[in-house]
């Protein structure tokens, strides 16, 4: 007969673990037994891989044998970051009882669930960057988006394209993402794998459904005062995020207070390859400075991360420019307002997240003297920022809140040195609660308060021999020997009686006794009842401190600007509604600061306009500077209509609507795609979306393919762009020195070179921009900087030599349908008949640059038969 196979014994706790585990299945659960946080199984592996603490077995060599790796439970804010920061979701589960009342199993529960994109603790969070949870809905006509970064109380919306949510993630930068179950794969197909997400049921993701959390939330009939109610899409992603913060046991979220809207039109458009390309805040390259590194001289927090933000969202609206331009010309040239407001700034704390915690219940007693401290540095700001004549500053001196009363109940409140625990005691001031001071009298003050009483009964009764002590079994006696007897009061009442002395109690001893043996745990358990009241008085103050931490970090950016301007001789551009953009004397603003000190930046001249200077065509050798020239003319227009000050000696410029760059080939082999299909689809993406303040700056296209197919593509780019009806103001870059034939035949393109002076046998880069084109490339050159072995470049140098002569007869590039004219249609061939007949049943008005492309590729393939 076969042996009964044995099931592995469940012991209550591993029952009572894997119970609760069944809840949070994707969760790494830390399960509080006594003094530690344990994980099991699965969890233990990887908690101790992550966090490099010892894995073990419990039940080792038992049925029940597991994984086991714990730490103590006092060091959850060392431990819980590293894992959140790994990418796991972290299930609290505490001991929902004090283990001393019970024999029992004791109760456990899951307290907290802490994910990447709601995270609260300091250690996870980085002061200059919102930690945002994003929620993404795919509607019928639109996509809907929201973010909300718990720890600061910021909630925005917004919906569009996938090409205008793909931009808004690339700027946010969510740590986590919330979709719906079934659009797993269109999520990676559209932006790809690099998001944190997390999956949600198909009921969450109703119009009802969020349209009701978000007015339950917010206590209103609608969402109008929001200015949101249009956004269908927006409100249910919104939605979303309010029921994944009620499954996460975030219920404390008062601090949310309001939801805004991301208006698509009221910023500059940048694609995602745009923000790549111009390295504005994130860089491919390691240890790369980006030009947030170089701008940033904000001294908040929440100053360091609107600043983020504004270089996220460039304004395209002219007189909120100006409002910003003004304010820094008013900080330039009054240094010792501009130090006034940067030493306050200074004393503040992260506002934001401070009073966040005030509604979570979470701030310390250390904190809320931050917050005061916070608060009363804002007075003299809110004071010289009214008597500034300038309207911007004056409005937001009116706008700040004194939070007098805040302050005062603080300071009085809260102990001048309160502790950074509330467990740590010692947290209320004293005169606030009569029973507390006195517990406290007792506590502290317990041996003299005996000796005094002592001394008191020893003179009343006249017995001087009376001690006052103490034992575990009577607790506080008065001790009388028995030649003092009859000395002894008759309301004293006998406890014990020894072979010298007999051991007496009083009432006021057993009241004291009462008193100070529960005095320590009655002193916890009042501070902690006072402070959570006195924490919940200060939420009604949640709004007017978020008011105030928007206020000065818009002071505080503004500040950067004018210190930037200060410290980098930049000067103040005119924007108007012009077609215009004249820059003299341009300067990158990372390049020029990467360069040692004896070694001056180059500056060029850029001038654009929509009628006879449309298209620059920029040649020159590699490593000659021609991308740099138009990386910089971008961030000149960028930090232009973010309100700062700009590289340069002037800048007139009318305003820019929309930037896109095409610069370097930023392969996609991982994804499928060649590093060619690549660039045409980012060039496709730039043709079908120019309007008349666009801003194009294309480098080196065509590259990707061979020399011909480069320059025959090149060329018909540059020519759709000259001949499209916006006229979109273009920067090209390229080494194709062909491409210089095209200023004879188009009126709105000019040739400029990037000018080196050829010496012997090398080539010096002068790094100017100026009329003209580039004869060649200098490519040899360059490879012999480079260290190339001198066999390779003399080969090199003989095959040019002989290129040069096969090719001497110059050909002269045409525009491309008149160049198929003279190749093709007056050739009689039945084969080139039929290409003859493709090409002239094309509508080339509506064309698409990819359908040309792909068009040509089959013409190539017939001619090749």
């Amino acid at each position: 007969m076969a042996a009964k196979a044995t099931t592995p014994k469940e012991t209550p706790l591993m029952k009572q673990y894997n119970d609760i585990k069944r809840k949070y299945p994707d969760a790494c659960l830390l399960f509080r037994v006594g003094d530690f946080y344990e994980t099991f199984g699965e969890d233990a592996v990887r908690a101790a891989k992550i966090l490099g603490i010892t894995l073990t077995k419990r039940g080792a060599g038992s049925s029940s044998e597991t994984e086991l790796a714990g730490f103590p439970h006092h060091s959850i804010n060392v431990y819980l970051p590293k894992l959140v920061k790994a990418g796991l979701r972290v299930a609290i589960c505490d001991q929902l009882e004090d283990p001393k009342t019970t024999k029992a199993l004791v109760k456990r529960g899951v307290t907290e669930l802490v994910t990447p994109g709601v995270a609260l603790n300091d250690e996870v969070l980085t002061a200059k960057s919102n930690n945002f949870l994003a929620a993404l809905h795919f509607g019928k006509k639109a996509i809907g988006i929201a973010f909300l970064d718990v720890s600061t109380g910021e909630f925005l919306t917004s919906e569009g394209n996938e090409e205008y949510i793909d931009k808004l993630l690339q700027n946010f930068s969510p740590s986590e993402v919330l979709v719906q179950k079934n659009t797993k794969n269109h999520f990676l197909h559209a932006f790809g794998p690099n998001y944190n997400l997390f999956y949600l049921d198909d009921w969450v993701f109703k119009e009802d459904f969020a349209f009701e959390s978000l007015t339950q939330h917010f206590e209103t009939k609608s969402l109008k005062g929001f200015g949101v109610e249009s956004l269908l899409e927006g409100i249910i992603a919104s939605g979303v995020i309010l029921h994944y913060l009620s499954e996460t046991q975030h219920t404390k979220i008062q601090h949310i207070t309001n939801i805004q809207r991301i208006a698509e039109d009221a910023y500059v458009w940048m694609d995602r390859f745009t923000i790549r390309n111009l390295e504005l805040y994130h860089s491919a390259n390691q240890n790369a400075i980006t030009l947030l590194d170089i701008i940033d001289k904000t001294n908040s927090p929440m100053g360091g991360r609107l600043l983020k933000r504004w270089l996220a969202l460039p304004l395209k609206i002219e007189s909120k420019i100006k409002e910003r331009h003004e304010v820094v010309t008013v900080l330039t040239s009054n240094k010792e307002l501009l130090q006034g407001f940067q030493n306050q700034i200074k004393q503040i704390s992260d506002l934001e997240r401070l009073v966040s915690k005030v509604a979570i219940g979470k701030i310390s007693p250390k904190e809320f003297l931050y917050l005061k401290e916070s608060l009363d540095a804002i007075i003299p700001i809110k004071s010289e920022a009214q008597q500034s004549s300038n309207t911007s500053l004056k409005s937001i001196g009116k706008q700040l809140h004194d939070c007098e009363l805040l302050r005062e109940k603080i300071a009085t409140t809260i102990h001048p040195e309160a502790p950074v625990s509330i467990s740590k005691g010692n947290a209320i001031a004293t005169g606030i609660n009569i029973e507390l001071d006195e517990l406290r009298a007792i506590s502290t003050s317990g041996k003299s308060f005996l000796d005094e009483m002592e001394k008191r009964e020893s003179e009343k009764t006249g017995i001087q021999s009376l001690k006052i002590a103490f034992n575990n079994v009577f607790g506080y006696y008065i001790e009388v020997r028995n030649t003092h007897k009859d000395k002894v009061p008759q309301d004293w009442i006998r406890k014990q009686t020894l072979v010298n002395a007999e051991r007496y109690i009083t009432e006021e001893l057993k009241e004291y006794e009462n008193k100070i043996l529960g005095a320590e745990e009655k002193i916890a358990k009042l501070e902690s009842t006072l402070y959570e009241e006195f924490t919940l008085w200060c939420a009604q103050y949640i709004k007017q401190v978020q008011d105030n931490a928007n206020l000065i970090a818009q002071i505080d950016c503004l500040n950067s600007f004018a210190q930037l301007a200060l410290d980098n001789n930049y000067v103040r551009p005119e924007i108007d509604d012009s077609f215009v953009l004249d820059i003299k004397d341009g300067r990158h603003p990372v390049i020029e600061k990467q360069l040692p000190h004896d070694v001056p930046y180059i500056t060029n001249d850029v001038f654009l306009n929509n009628e006879n200077q449309q298209i620059i065509m920029i040649t020159g050798p590699n490593m000659s500077g021609k991308s740099a020239i138009l990386r910089q003319t971008a961030l000149i227009v960028l930090l232009a209509q973010m309100g700062s000050f700009v590289p340069a000696s002037s800048v007139k410029m009318g305003l820019v609507d929309k930037i896109f760059t095409r610069v370097g080939a930023s392969d996609n082999i991982s994804m499928g795609e060649s590093t060619f299909m690549v660039e045409m689809n980012e060039t496709a993406s730039i043709l079908n979306n120019i309007s008349n303040r666009s801003l194009v700056l294309l480098d080196e296209i065509g590259r990707g393919t061979s020399t011909y197919d480069g320059i025959s593509i090149a060329w018909a780019i540059t020519e759709f762009l000259h001949q499209h009806p916006a006229k979109p103001k273009t920067l090209f870059a390229t080494h194709y020195h062909e491409l210089n034939e095209m200023q004879e035949q188009f009126e709105g393109i000019k040739n400029f070179n990037v000018s080196v002076k050829e010496l012997k046998d090398n080539v010096l880069f002068i790094r100017k921009l100026v009329p003209g084109g580039s004869a060649h490339s200098f490519g040899i050159h360059v490879a012999k900087m480079a260290g190339m072995p001198q066999t390779v470049l003399l080969r090199a140098q003989k095959m040019l030599k002989q290129l040069e002569r096969s090719h001497s007869g110059n050909v002269e590039l045409k525009p491309l349908e008149e160049e198929l004219q003279l190749s093709i249609f007056n050739i009689e061939d039945p084969l080139l008949e039929t290409i003859k007949e493709e090409i002239g049943s094309l509508d080339i008005n509506t064309l698409t640059p990819i359908e040309a492309l792909m068009k040509l590729s089959e013409l190539k393939k017939l001619l090749d038969k």
